[in-house]
């Protein structure tokens, strides 16, 4: 498949929408073989149409202008896909790209059409099996109404419906590199598209996706106004950072306000200039002066901090290199994603990465274990069987639950106890000796690269993304340190107790420790993580 891919863009290789062309190239690559060639209009000479004609009379099929024309006229003519790639600066196509199209003359037949809408001429060359697709970004925040002249042009030169097109407000985001994570995601959604129209035709439900705005109007206008590095009321310059934390500002979710105001206060230490981001249930509103008592406040370089939102550099990864500081309130930057805006990204993500189970949970673990800790030591006969009971049915849960190796080693665990306590019929031994098999389970896990609590705990935290954050593992590593070392502990005073006259405190000791654990995990959680954030 010969693909031509013309690049309009006065920009040239720097076009956003460029980025858009390629990744529909790449689609299309990953469906069939194909040979690309890209062509530069802004590099190409090129003079406009004299309006001579003739390309119809006196040399019929060539212009009299000699340029780079002719080998467009050429490519076109090899190739089997031509995309047209090129942004909407003033709700049409860019000048030299108009040129491109008015010396296109040379293609046609002097002869009308009789069925053609408002006139026309037929094709000198046969142009059966070319396939046309327009893509083009623009700067405002649809592309819905500003392509009324672009399409009434390609409606007359390519025929109504003789061509696709992929048209994309907003296109000034994909030069953001802090917005990769949504330009990213809607750039998969067009590889896609690539990949449909090599097939056949580009999907319904991708061109509605490729429709859907990347941000709120209102979200995409403050980012748009602050990219422009001035102030909104003097029109006078800002500081590059002023401008940065307003765009920072913008992409505030309202859905994420938890009925509490939130006082951000970014410290920019090697600047020595300081901003507030007020998070209200209403918006944002960033602050130069005026100041509020902050919520929480980040003290940070801001050639560090822009780094961290383009990407280059892990934030998480940066605070535990101590590249920068937090204090107060640590719930904000556990959950920033969901306040800054990628709520929105996840919605773009193709529904065949997303998995149709729900994730494990820790009651699902623990639940076989319960069963046997308490049904045994008051019946071994029908606490076993009560848990090979519970074992039975698990798996069933798990058709519709994504289990952990943790989740098969328990299953398997507490099996292989309730069928030794049938056949011996004493718990004296198998019940101290499961609290053992239990506490090694989670002590040796911290041998490995994820925690036993970290496949649990994630959910509540970006889910799998929460397992490349470097201090949610180190967190989870103590916790997981932690209650492995209490249930190693657990089997040896229940060894002893169930053989005492006291053996009753077995059942109530056992109970009120894990309870107790529980309450010191949900504390950890926040507070070992905001501690490392806000120590030196």
């Amino acid at each position: 498949m010969k693909i031509l891919l013309i690049n309009g863009s006065p920009k040239g290789a720097r076009s956003n929408t460029l980025r858009l062309s390629h990744a529909f190239v790449e689609g299309i690559e990953a469906h069939t073989e194909a040979e690309l060639e890209e062509m530069i209009v802004g590099e190409l000479d090129i003079n406009p149409c004299l309006g001579c004609f003739s390309c119809w009379s006196k040399t019929p099929g060539s212009c009299v202008r000699s340029d780079d024309m002719q080998n467009v006229l050429d490519r076109i003519l090899w190739a089997d896909i031509i995309i047209w790639s090129f942004g909407l600066y003033y709700f049409s196509v860019p000048g030299p790209l108009k040129t491109l199209i008015d010396r296109l003359l040379p293609m046609a037949l002097p002869f009308m059409e009789k069925d053609a809408e408002g006139g026309g001429h037929a094709p000198r060359y046969d142009m059966t099996g070319k396939r046309h697709i327009v893509i083009s970004t623009c700067g405002f925040y649809t592309a819905e109404g500003n392509y009324d002249s672009v399409n009434a042009m390609f409606d007359h030169f390519l025929g109504k419906g003789g061509y696709d097109e992929i048209t994309c407000g907003q296109g000034e985001l994909f030069r953001v590199p802090e917005l990769r994570s949504k330009t990213d995601a809607y750039l998969s959604i067009v590889r896609r598209a690539g990949a449909e129209f090599a097939a056949g035709s580009i999907s319904a439900s991708s061109k509605e996706e490729l429709s859907e705005l990347l941000y709120p109007r209102a979200v995409f206008e403050e980012m748009a106004d602050a990219s422009w590095g001035v102030e909104k009321t003097t029109g006078d310059k800002s500081d590059e950072d002023f401008s940065f934390t307003r765009q920072m500002a913008a992409l505030y979710n309202k859905k994420a306000y938890s009925g509490k105001d939130i006082v951000l206060e970014m410290d920019y230490t090697d600047l020595g200039r300081r901003y507030q981001i007020i998070l209200t249930k209403d918006g944002s509103e960033v602050r130069k002066d005026r100041f509020l008592p902050y919520t929480t406040r980040i003290e940070t370089p801001y050639t560090v901090w822009r780094d961290i939102a383009a990407g280059k550099l892990s934030g998480t990864e940066a605070m535990m290199q101590r590249m920068y500081r937090v204090e107060g309130d640590f719930d904000l930057m556990l959950h920033w994603d969901d306040y800054f805006g990628i709520e929105a990204a996840k919605r773009s993500v193709p529904d065949s990465a997303k998995s149709s189970k729900k994730s494990s949970t820790m009651f699902l673990l623990l639940l076989p274990w319960i069963a046997y800790w308490v049904g045994a030591p008051i019946d071994a006969y029908y606490g076993s069987v009560a848990a090979l009971a519970v074992c039975v049915i698990l798996p069933l849960i798990f058709f519709r639950n994504r289990k952990t190796i943790y989740d098969t080693i328990s299953l398997a665990a507490v099996g292989g106890f309730s069928l030794l306590t049938l056949t011996i019929g004493s718990t004296w031994l198998l019940v101290p000796l499961s609290y053992l098999g239990f506490g090694l389970m989670w002590t040796l896990s911290c041998l490995t690269k994820i925690p036993l609590t970290a496949h649990y705990s994630m959910n509540d935290y970006n889910g799998d993304e929460a397992l490349k954050n470097p201090l949610f593992i180190r967190t989870n590593l103590i916790l997981t340190l932690a209650w492995g070392v209490l249930y190693l502990i657990t089997s040896v005073w229940t060894f002893f107790l169930m053989q005492s006259e006291v053996s009753f405190l077995t059942a109530i000791i056992n109970n009120i420790l894990p309870i107790m654990m529980g309450i010191f995990t949900a504390w950890f959680q926040k507070w070992y993580p905001a501690h490392y954030a806000a120590s030196q």
